[in-house]
């Protein structure tokens, strides 16, 4: 039987590679699940197991080649006929879990880290669900992954019981790294004791492949040793990027070793305050907003303005319709979207705070994606709610309720996060008065939202009470003028204190 090796998935937005190296030549015999090749993206470098044991065949696409996603590569025949003569010597030389059989039962099936979304190269072994010697069905959870910025579940891509765990809590793993082996079929129930006994012997006996040959290159032409040297491909075997990324950690050091950040420097703490204070770690999600907050400040030039908005027509309007929004739309007809509808004819009369600076150009936006900023108890993310200046009040709603959920249950998507050209923060759920939001880059704007409250106004030489709220918006005054984002505040107020502008666009 003619089993076909074909380019794996690639990753998102990539969609050929060059082959960089055969492990094989036609007429070797492999093991299910062997490196046969390597492949080279713009992104990353990516191996090729055998679908099946048995001899390969034709080589299709040789050294050097550019392969589109799911291209040919060479053919594998089965292990029967003559492959099958081999199988006696190969079953000595190799454990008896890598000489079973593709597919058949008690066949070691790896989980593996699962694609994590563009720029996104590693990840944190959270918590396992499972432990080994579980017995497990197939699309079960059997472990979380932490990015810097979401939380990803691995599901076991097999029925059958778990015999290794190769990342423990708290490792950190690449994109291409293994994180166990699942024992398929029923017959993975009888080596789940023997696996369980010695979890290293079956890591150790999985490595097929020496490291790859252009790491070993480059390597080489570096003058470092391997020991020097963190491998992510499978099983640690070392890859060219990890040559590269120590390369130019050992450059780094030097410079990085006279003053450590001052952020980090502690003051003394005695000892008895010592033994009443808890250490935790921070996350990878709190670590990437604390990155991107400080880099925002660092990079624009950032500006705060501030109005003051009559909430009174807004909630008169949801009050009266509130009723029949929910009956007709099954979702509640809350204060954002009439914020977000606000923003949105705002940012056509002024579309540079929509705009964001590409190098020495500005990119101006003829949509809007807009950027809502939500708590969650892991931290802040901003889900994105796409082309909102042409959906209408009850899809907003829809899509607002329905990411929030997503984000609080840590849901979210990397796509769902990503492409913002505006954010809302609404400080005013926690009771905030009022605040200067950070720019969420590369956005040049953001607006914050505050508590109502009830404040005496001045109406028609009058003093009357009236439920007020204050508005922020931060702006990169690199490209948006105090006119500007002036003109966008007072256009976002007129359409709050009369809602009738938004139907007339006005």
């Amino acid at each position: 039987m003619t089993t076909e090796v074909r380019v794996p998935t690639l990753g998102e937005s990539v969609t050929e590679a060059t082959v960089a190296t055969w492990f094989k030549k036609p007429g070797d015999s492999v093991n299910a699940d062997e490196m046969l090749c390597e492949l080279e993206t713009d992104k990353v470098t990516v191996e090729v197991p055998s679908p099946a044991a048995g001899t390969l065949g034709e080589i299709v696409a040789g050294e050097g080649e550019t392969v589109g996603v799911d291209a040919l590569l060479a053919t594998l025949s089965e292990a029967n006929g003559a492959a099958a003569a081999s199988a006696p010597a190969a079953a000595a030389a190799a454990p008896a879990p890598a000489a079973a059989p593709s597919g058949g039962e008690g066949a070691p099936v790896p989980v593996m880290v699962p694609s994590l979304g563009e720029s996104v190269s590693e990840a944190t072994v959270s918590s396992w669900f499972k432990k080994v010697g579980d017995t497990v069905a197939q699309d079960e959870m059997l472990c979380e992954l932490e990015t810097d910025k979401v939380s990803v579940e691995v599901p076991s891509p097999a029925a059958g019981v778990l015999t290794d765990i190769m990342a423990a809590e708290g490792a950190t793993v690449q994109a291409s790294s293994q994180l166990g082996v699942i024992a398929s079929g029923a017959a993975g129930a009888a080596a789940a004791p023997a696996a369980a006994a010695a979890p290293a012997a079956a890591a150790t006996g999985s490595k097929d492949v020496a490291n790859a040959p252009s790491a070993e290159k480059a390597m080489a032409e570096a003058g470092i040793s391997a020991d020097q040297v963190t491998g992510s491909g499978r099983d640690g075997r070392i890859m060219k990027e990890d040559v590269a990324a120590a390369v130019a950690a050992a450059k780094a050091a030097p410079a990085a070793a006279p003053a450590p950040a001052p952020a980090q420097v502690r003051g003394p703490v005695t000892a008895d305050d010592a033994a009443r204070e808890e250490r935790v770690k921070m996350t990878r999600l709190r670590q990437t907003i604390a990155k991107r907050l400080k880099d925002s400040q660092n990079t624009a030039a950032m500006l705060t303005t501030y109005n003051e908005v009559d909430m009174t027509e807004v909630m008169a309007l949801r009050n009266e319709y509130k009723d029949l929004f929910l009956k007709k739309h099954g979702v509640k007809l809350g204060f954002m979207s009439f914020f977000t509808k606000a923003c949105c004819h705002a940012l056509k009369e002024v579309p540079e705070v929509n705009a964001e600076i590409d190098g020495t150009d500005i990119v101006y936006k003829n949509y809007v994606h807009m950027g809502i900023a939500a708590g969650t108890p892991t931290g802040l993310v901003v889900p994105v709610i796409r082309d909102a200046d042409a959906m209408s009040f009850a899809s907003i709603e829809k899509a607002i309720a329905e990411k929030g959920a997503r984000a609080r249950d840590g849901k979210l998507s990397m796509a769902e996060m990503q492409g913002g050209t505006f954010t809302i923060s609404n400080g005013g759920v926690y009771g905030s008065l009022m605040s200067s939001p950070i720019l969420n880059p590369p956005q040049s704007g953001i607006l914050g939202m505050h508590k109502i409250q009830d404040r005496p106004m001045a109406i028609n030489g009058k003093v009357e009470i009236r439920p007020m709220m204050y508005l922020a918006l931060s702006y990169d005054h690199r490209i948006v003028d105090g006119k500007g984002a002036v003109t966008f505040l007072v256009r976002v107020k007129e359409a709050l204190e009369d809602p009738r502008r938004l139907l007339m666009d006005l």
